[in-house]
Protein backbone atom coordinates (compact mmCIF):
# COMPACT_ATOMS: atom_id res chain seq x y z
CA UNK A 1 0.00 0.00 0.00
CA UNK A 2 1.32 3.30 -0.90
CA UNK A 3 2.70 5.73 1.75
CA UNK A 4 0.46 8.92 0.58
CA UNK A 5 2.33 11.21 3.04
CA UNK A 6 6.14 9.94 1.20
CA UNK A 7 4.32 10.66 -2.13
CA UNK A 8 3.00 14.09 -1.43
CA UNK A 9 6.76 15.04 -0.13
CA UNK A 10 8.05 13.64 -3.04
CA UNK A 11 5.84 15.56 -5.38
CA UNK A 12 5.81 18.84 -3.56
CA UNK A 13 10.36 18.45 -3.33
CA UNK A 14 9.85 17.92 -7.39
CA UNK A 15 7.66 20.68 -8.22
CA UNK A 16 9.50 23.07 -5.89
CA UNK A 17 12.77 21.82 -7.65
CA UNK A 18 11.20 22.35 -10.80
CA UNK A 19 10.63 26.05 -10.02
CA UNK A 20 13.74 27.24 -7.89
CA UNK A 21 17.53 25.54 -7.63
CA UNK A 22 17.91 23.15 -4.62
CA UNK A 23 19.65 25.27 -2.46
CA UNK A 24 16.78 27.40 -2.23
CA UNK A 25 14.55 24.57 -1.31
CA UNK A 26 14.18 24.02 2.22
CA UNK A 27 12.22 21.30 4.69
CA UNK A 28 9.73 24.23 5.80
CA UNK A 29 8.64 24.66 2.21
CA UNK A 30 8.23 21.55 1.25
CA UNK A 31 6.32 20.69 3.79
CA UNK A 32 4.48 23.79 3.36
CA UNK A 33 3.79 23.44 -0.22
CA UNK A 34 2.30 19.64 0.70
CA UNK A 35 0.79 20.71 4.27
CA UNK A 36 2.62 18.69 6.85
CA UNK A 37 4.16 19.22 9.62
CA UNK A 38 7.66 18.88 9.87
CA UNK A 39 7.96 15.91 11.88
CA UNK A 40 6.32 14.28 9.22
CA UNK A 41 8.79 14.79 6.83
CA UNK A 42 11.58 13.32 9.42
CA UNK A 43 9.15 10.45 9.80
CA UNK A 44 10.27 9.53 5.97
CA UNK A 45 13.53 11.17 5.53
CA UNK A 46 16.64 12.25 6.60
CA UNK A 47 17.25 15.32 5.05
CA UNK A 48 16.40 17.12 1.79
CA UNK A 49 19.70 15.23 0.16
CA UNK A 50 18.07 11.68 1.13
CA UNK A 51 15.07 12.76 -0.28
CA UNK A 52 16.49 13.05 -3.65
CA UNK A 53 18.63 10.04 -3.72
CA UNK A 54 15.72 7.85 -3.27
CA UNK A 55 14.20 9.55 -5.77
CA UNK A 56 16.84 9.32 -8.28
CA UNK A 57 17.43 5.93 -7.40
CA UNK A 58 13.76 4.54 -7.54
CA UNK A 59 13.82 6.21 -11.11
CA UNK A 60 16.63 3.83 -12.07
CA UNK A 61 14.93 0.90 -11.01
CA UNK A 62 12.06 2.12 -12.70
CA UNK A 63 13.99 2.77 -16.47
CA UNK A 64 15.50 -0.82 -15.58
CA UNK A 65 12.26 -2.55 -14.76
CA UNK A 66 11.00 -1.67 -17.87
CA UNK A 67 14.10 -2.49 -20.11
CA UNK A 68 13.89 -6.29 -20.76
CA UNK A 69 16.65 -8.30 -21.81
CA UNK A 70 15.55 -8.62 -25.33
CA UNK A 71 15.49 -4.96 -25.57
CA UNK A 72 18.32 -3.36 -27.41
CA UNK A 73 20.48 -1.07 -24.74
CA UNK A 74 19.66 1.83 -26.59
CA UNK A 75 16.07 1.77 -25.63
CA UNK A 76 17.34 2.07 -21.72
CA UNK A 77 19.46 5.07 -22.92
CA UNK A 78 16.72 6.79 -25.24
CA UNK A 79 14.46 6.61 -22.14
CA UNK A 80 16.75 8.02 -19.60
CA UNK A 81 17.76 10.94 -21.99
CA UNK A 82 13.94 11.37 -22.31
CA UNK A 83 13.61 11.71 -18.84
CA UNK A 84 16.22 13.77 -18.12
CA UNK A 85 14.54 16.16 -21.46
CA UNK A 86 11.16 16.29 -19.72
CA UNK A 87 12.98 17.24 -16.39
CA UNK A 88 15.24 19.29 -17.72
CA UNK A 89 14.94 22.51 -15.08
CA UNK A 90 14.82 19.89 -11.94
CA UNK A 91 18.10 18.27 -13.37
CA UNK A 92 19.79 21.26 -14.30
CA UNK A 93 18.87 23.28 -10.85
CA UNK A 94 20.27 20.09 -8.91
CA UNK A 95 23.15 20.22 -11.13
CA UNK A 96 24.24 23.34 -10.25
CA UNK A 97 23.69 23.86 -6.88
CA UNK A 98 24.53 20.41 -5.07
CA UNK A 99 27.48 19.44 -3.44
CA UNK A 100 29.24 17.85 -6.83
CA UNK A 101 31.18 15.00 -4.65
CA UNK A 102 26.75 13.85 -4.29
CA UNK A 103 25.43 14.72 -7.34
CA UNK A 104 28.59 12.48 -9.03
CA UNK A 105 27.78 9.90 -5.96
CA UNK A 106 24.29 9.76 -7.41
CA UNK A 107 25.14 9.65 -11.41
CA UNK A 108 27.67 6.55 -10.48
CA UNK A 109 25.14 4.46 -8.77
CA UNK A 110 22.58 5.12 -11.39
CA UNK A 111 24.95 4.13 -14.62
CA UNK A 112 26.50 1.18 -11.98
CA UNK A 113 23.00 0.05 -11.92
CA UNK A 114 22.30 0.85 -15.64
CA UNK A 115 24.95 -1.20 -16.82
CA UNK A 116 25.10 -4.13 -15.16
CA UNK A 117 21.72 -4.61 -16.27
CA UNK A 118 22.84 -3.93 -19.91
CA UNK A 119 26.14 -6.42 -19.67
CA UNK A 120 23.85 -8.57 -17.88
CA UNK A 121 22.38 -9.65 -21.06
CA UNK A 122 25.39 -9.48 -23.16
CA UNK A 123 27.19 -11.73 -21.12
CA UNK A 124 23.81 -14.42 -20.57
CA UNK A 125 25.15 -17.64 -22.14
CA UNK A 126 28.64 -16.96 -22.11
CA UNK A 127 31.56 -18.28 -21.02
CA UNK A 128 32.74 -15.01 -19.48
CA UNK A 129 35.32 -14.48 -16.14
CA UNK A 130 34.16 -12.59 -13.43
CA UNK A 131 36.80 -10.54 -13.11
CA UNK A 132 36.15 -9.71 -16.91
CA UNK A 133 32.98 -9.19 -16.10
CA UNK A 134 34.02 -6.66 -13.37
CA UNK A 135 36.39 -5.18 -15.42
CA UNK A 136 33.48 -4.59 -18.56
CA UNK A 137 30.96 -3.25 -16.30
CA UNK A 138 33.68 -1.00 -14.83
CA UNK A 139 34.89 0.34 -17.73
CA UNK A 140 31.06 0.86 -19.53
CA UNK A 141 30.20 2.64 -16.53
CA UNK A 142 32.92 4.81 -16.78
CA UNK A 143 31.88 5.67 -19.92
CA UNK A 144 28.47 6.10 -19.58
CA UNK A 145 29.13 8.21 -16.15
CA UNK A 146 31.73 10.73 -18.39
CA UNK A 147 29.27 11.08 -21.15
CA UNK A 148 26.59 11.89 -18.91
CA UNK A 149 28.67 14.22 -17.00
CA UNK A 150 29.71 15.97 -20.50
CA UNK A 151 25.95 15.91 -21.56
CA UNK A 152 24.88 18.07 -18.05
CA UNK A 153 28.03 20.01 -18.93
CA UNK A 154 26.82 21.26 -21.82
CA UNK A 155 23.44 22.92 -20.44
CA UNK A 156 21.56 19.17 -21.80
CA UNK A 157 22.29 19.56 -25.10
CA UNK A 158 19.80 16.99 -27.18
CA UNK A 159 22.09 14.18 -27.98
CA UNK A 160 20.46 12.80 -31.79
CA UNK A 161 19.51 9.07 -31.42
CA UNK A 162 21.80 8.39 -34.19
CA UNK A 163 24.57 8.99 -32.02
CA UNK A 164 23.45 7.19 -28.95
CA UNK A 165 22.47 4.41 -31.32
CA UNK A 166 26.38 4.27 -32.40
CA UNK A 167 27.68 4.49 -29.05
CA UNK A 168 25.60 1.78 -28.16
CA UNK A 169 27.21 -0.19 -31.06
CA UNK A 170 30.55 0.67 -29.75
CA UNK A 171 30.28 -0.47 -26.73
CA UNK A 172 28.60 -3.24 -27.55
CA UNK A 173 31.31 -4.26 -30.21
CA UNK A 174 33.50 -4.02 -27.46
CA UNK A 175 31.86 -6.45 -25.29
CA UNK A 176 31.16 -8.93 -27.45
CA UNK A 177 34.63 -8.93 -28.78
CA UNK A 178 36.20 -9.93 -26.00
CA UNK A 179 38.28 -12.91 -25.07
CA UNK A 180 36.23 -15.23 -22.53
CA UNK A 181 39.55 -17.03 -22.64
CA UNK A 182 41.28 -17.31 -18.84
CA UNK A 183 44.58 -15.69 -18.28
Amino acid sequence: MPNFTKIAIRNAFLKLLSEKPLNKISVRDIVEECGINRNSFYYHFQDVPTLLEEIVMDEADKLIADYTPSDPVEKCFIEAMNFADKNRSTVLHVYRCMDRELLEGYLWNVCEKLVTAYTGNIFAGKSVSEEDRLLTNKLCKCQLFGLAMDWVNSDMERISDERIHRFCELLAAYAEGMRPEAK
